[in-house]
């Protein structure tokens, strides 16, 4: 095997990851579509010898960070992508998941992409609970006003708070 980088580009989906690599000179071919599955992706990385000489990368959604943190315990050089500054083409309005991930990887190997910063568990774990403290306080928003409004449409007066 050749001592080059090779730049691998990932279309991630819930289900499903597309994979495409970049070798050498502008050489870039797919590899296929796999189950995002944390033992397909180790097999994936086993299948191309392993994180030497690899750099992978995916675009940032709503998928999280879980496969970033899995590539990088498995050694390989993983970064996560910002897709608003990805750079597309005028008129190309064609989408499929191995044009996406070979479009990533030659991106990738040109040094055209920005990554974006990566929580560690932990602080994705706390900005998770903030995110479900906020739409909880949202819900309670949302009750409060159905029952003011059920009780105005009753003829009912809501009891008032006293001033401590």
């Amino acid at each position: 095997m050749s001592n080059c980088t090779r730049y691998l580009g990932l279309d991630v989906h819930a289900e499903s990851i597309t994979a495409a690599i970049a070798e050498g000179r502008g050489r870039i071919r797919s590899i296929g579509k796999f189950p995002n599955r944390p033992e397909a992706v180790r097999k994936l990385i086993e299948k191309l010898g392993g994180g030497r000489n690899l750099r992978v990368c995916y675009e940032a959604g709503p998928t999280g960070y879980a496969l970033y943190w899995q590539l990088t315990k498995l050694g390989v050089d993983c970064e996560v992508i910002a897709p608003s500054l990805i750079p597309k083409k005028a008129g190309d309005k064609v989408k499929t998941d191995r044009r996406d991930a070979e479009k990533l990887a030659q991106a990738y190997q040109a040094g055209d992409l920005t990554p974006v910063w990566v929580p560690t568990p932990e602080h994705e774990a706390l900005r998770d609970l903030v995110r479900q403290r906020a739409a909880a306080k949202a819900d309670e928003t949302i009750g409060k006003h159905c029952r003011a409004a059920g009780f105005q449409r009753s003829s009912y007066e809501l009891p008032r708070r006293r001033a401590s």
